[in-house]
């Protein structure tokens, strides 16, 4: 299983020092990079391929936008979410390297609620499950990883007053991608045909099947490292809601574990990633 990281950088542009900086000192086998706000064309490749590695991009100008870089060469899968032709936001990407298929995954966010953006989301959501279910009768690793946009527990974010009302937190939002009850996305989602059809899904947020604090009357783990930022109100709720968590399908749990958060910079850059042996 190759090493993997997930990565909202809202705004390659403006955070390319940063992104070149982790990834030589982290060194992941495959990067998947959401919210870009730049065009293919605009995408920082030549920086990236100075540095080993190969990248696919699908590009919005100013909006959405995901990568997948990876030390290995790629083949491009898909450059959007099965389901809807209509559909031309830049939220989906799949791809084939290092002998995994691995999806570099921007779901909307659904705000505001009583507008057309909720029911988007929820539809997104419903298009991912269903593909989910086709990709996992390949029989092969399958990693689903990116921004989820979504708040399935209460205990995943710092204050859930404070996001009472939004689309992350809305019932409908938290039902589908929860780790309980029969509409989470766990209990949709059948186990593999083989043990060689596993499915991870790295950026969801939570403590039930990712990692769990010891103390759980403490703020979340992410709020513990050098993540937290300073002062507090909405922006450390942000960061605490997108702390990014492993979350294993059926039981399934790679060797190796979450890294530690390499350095917080402002804006919604807390990065966690999977570890696995060779």
């Amino acid at each position: 299983m190759p090493t993997i990281a997930s990565w909202n950088v809202n705004s390659i542009k403006a955070r390319l020092g940063n992104v070149t900086g982790w990834i030589d000192s982290f060194k992941p086998d495959i990067l998947l990079l959401q919210e870009l706000k730049c065009q293919a064309d605009g995408f920082p490749e030549l920086e990236i391929r100075a540095l080993g590695y190969h990248c696919s991009v699908v590009g919005q100008k100013s909006y959405n936008g995901v990568a997948v870089l990876s030390s290995e060469p790629i083949t491009e899968r898909l450059i959007a979410l099965p389901g809807d032709a209509e559909d031309s936001q830049a939220r989906y990407l799949e791809v084939e390297t290092h002998g995994v298929v691995a999806a570099s995954i921007y779901l909307p966010n659904g705000n505001p609620v009583a507008s057309d953006k909720f029911g988007y989301k929820l539809a997104w959501m419903e298009r991912l499950i269903d593909h989910a279910k086709s990709l996992l009768r390949e029989e092969r690793p399958l990693i689903l990883g990116g921004d989820y946009n979504v708040i399935p527990l209460a205990e995943d974010c710092y204050d859930p007053q404070a996001w009472r009302g939004d689309a992350l937190f809305r019932p409908e939002s938290r039902s589908a991608f929860s780790p309980a009850g029969e509409s989470g996305l766990h209990r949709r989602l059948p186990p593999g045909p083989s043990d060689d059809a596993r499915l991870y899904l790295l950026g969801l947020p939570g403590r039930r099947l990712a990692e769990r604090p010891r103390h759980p009357d403490r703020p979340p783990a992410a709020l513990t490292a050098s993540s937290r930022p300073a002062g507090g109100g909405r922006h450390r709720q942000d960061a605490a809601q997108r702390r990014q968590g492993l979350r294993p399908h059926a039981g399934l749990v790679p060797a190796g574990g979450l890294s530690a958060p390499w350095r917080y910079q402002p804006r919604r850059e807390v990065r966690y990633a999977l570890r696995a042996p060779r």
